[in-house]
């Protein structure tokens, strides 16, 4: 061969890649993919982490407030308890006192699975009005209290864990007048 045509043929082998500039281009082609779907797997593994802590937390919620209706409908017989222990003429000796002693002790039993179970009464008697709690169904005006006081509580509410299962149905003592102006 001449020198024109070694050049030449050597010209050619530097345009053409070789076999190992193939192989070259194909191990950062691979190599890009591999770093493409190892990105892909930790994004799939941060949804899968994230998935499961939002269940986890869902479950928790519903198994807490899971017996809130049940404990709604035992409320309601605590309250028919509490109305009956109300009826006592204290007279100890009568038959009918003897028959509310076993209702208290139910009461007082019933009061403290209920407390055990997460449940507090809410306390709202002589304590401002709050519309979160409380709900007003009377107005009513004392002097010897400010406005918007709580001054009798109508049926108890209460509360399971943070969330309000039943609110306290309440008589407010209204606003006196010079109490709006001076605001």
């Amino acid at each position: 061969m001449s020198k024109v045509e070694q050049k030449t043929v050597t010209e050619k082998q530097k345009k053409t890649p070789t076999t190992l500039d193939k192989k070259k281009l194909k191990i950062s082609l691979l190599e890009e993919q591999i770093k493409e779907l190892e990105g892909k797997l930790l994004r799939n593994q941060a949804e899968l982490i994230n998935y499961k802590r939002r269940k986890d937390t869902e479950v928790e919620r519903l198994l807490k407030y899971a017996n809130s209706e049940l404990i709604k409908e035992i409320l309601l017989v605590i309250d028919d308890f509490e109305r009956a222990i109300g009826m006592d003429d204290d007279n100890p000796d009568d038959e009918v006192s003897r028959f509310l002693e076993g209702f208290i002790m139910i009461n007082d039993k019933l009061k403290k699975i209920l407390f055990a179970s997460g449940v507090e009464e809410i306390d709202a008697l002589g304590k401002p009005f709050d519309p979160n709690l409380h709900e007003a169904v009377l107005m009513a005006e004392d002097d010897s209290q400010d406005g918007g006081i709580v001054l009798e509580v109508l049926q108890k509410g209460y509360l399971l864990e943070d969330r309000i299962i039943r609110p306290a149905m309440v008589k407010v003592n209204k606003e006196k007048e010079k109490e709006r102006y001076n605001e």
